[in-house]
């Protein structure tokens, strides 16, 4: 249910995201929703935000020591496979939420997820050997910068935007650039 409700806020946002979407969505049968979630939809969302979150988390982790061009060059695969896989269909799940959702308390959540990932980057181009700030401003930017070009790619219907963003965001890895 977690990874379908994932899915369902990356390809359809958050109204698109309701316990009949993901168990329509899932095959999953109505009475396992308030038995793994009795605090209704704000806690599924709250777990695929974790989900999200981790498993972004997890792919970045083999880049730790290698050169910050490796490390942007994984983030950006991560983004490319998701679009690819989609059709260019999906985009964020946090970021769904981070513009969507009227509940305060997810929207903290989300806010709490981008700070992490914005934490890990910046620990990665760190311990490539960048000084903490030019590392703190290039995590923000690869994130930002990554973000915006998956939505134009969605809207656009086209890799242009993902692949312009791409190229930029490398350049300024590469060492002494920042």
């Amino acid at each position: 249910m977690i990874a379908g409700a994932v899915r369902l806020l990356a390809t359809r946002g958050v109204e698109g995201t309701s316990f009949a979407d993901v168990l329509a969505a899932t095959g999953t049968p109505r009475g396992s929703v308030y038995h793994h979630f009795p605090g209704g939809k704000t806690e599924l969302l709250h777990a695929a935000l974790d989900y999200a979150s981790e498993h972004a988390l997890a792919v970045m982790e083999p880049t730790r020591g290698k050169p910050a061009t490796v490390v942007v060059k994984r983030f950006l695969a991560l983004w490319r496979e998701l679009l690819d896989r989609s059709d260019l269909a999906a985009g964020c799940a946090v970021l769904a939420v981070t513009v969507a959702s009227a509940d305060a308390t997810l929207r903290d959540y989300a806010e709490t997820i981008c700070g992490a990932w914005t934490d890990h980057l910046a620990e990665l181009f760190s311990v490539s050997g960048m000084k903490t700030a030019p590392a703190r401003q290039l995590a923000a930017t690869v994130i930002a910068a990554t973000e915006g070009a998956v939505v134009l790619c969605r809207a656009q219907h086209t890799w242009e935007p993902f692949d312009h963003v791409a190229a930029t965001l490398l350049s300024l890895a590469e060492p002494g650039v920042l």
